[in-house]
């Protein structure tokens, strides 16, 4: 490995769920999500924990961003060690989820509501069919771990 070679990568963004934002700041602005992290097999030890604090570096100077949520699914044999390394806080649990296996396949379960323009879309209906034929089954999964990191000190409201 030379130093221009690439050995992660991650994805920052606003809460993938509608509204949740509330939960944790004042504006919707207020909270980013760190929805993928990863980085390669040759990359050297410690190199998660490295790579999240020169991202969190950046986002505390490049946004009004204050709060940066992310989540470990233990579903995947994931605890949060990273963010725990990374000086994250828990914070709690998701609610449990369900989801959907068919054809060796792992859904979530809100894929059979998809729709376009108010139909429907075919792969919904898809999934949905195979469910109602028994062809597909539905399992319960446990909540994710939600952890935060205060990338600003809590403003005092205005009164």
């Amino acid at each position: 490995m030379n130093g221009t070679d690439m050995i992660g990568a991650s994805i920052v963004g606003g809460l993938a769920m509608a509204g949740q934002w509330k939960k944790y700041a004042s504006k919707e602005s207020g909270v980013l999500e760190l929805r993928r992290l990863c980085c390669t097999d040759e990359s050297p030890k410690n190199s998660e924990s490295y790579f999240i604090s020169k991202m969190l570096m950046l986002l505390r100077k490049h946004t009004d961003a204050e709060l940066v949520i992310s989540y470990a699914d233990p579903t995947h044999g994931h605890s949060g060690v990273i963010y725990q390394a990374s000086n994250f806080q828990r914070v709690g649990l998701t609610s449990p989820g369900k989801v959907i296996i068919h054809e060796g396949k792992v859904y979530h379960d809100h894929c059979i509501r998809a729709k376009y323009k108010g139909v429907l879309k075919p792969f919904a209906v898809k999934i949905k069919s195979a469910l109602d034929a028994g062809l597909a089954t539905t399992e319960k999964r446990v909540g994710k771990i939600i952890y935060s990191y205060r990338l600003k000190p809590i403003q005092p409201h205005e009164t």
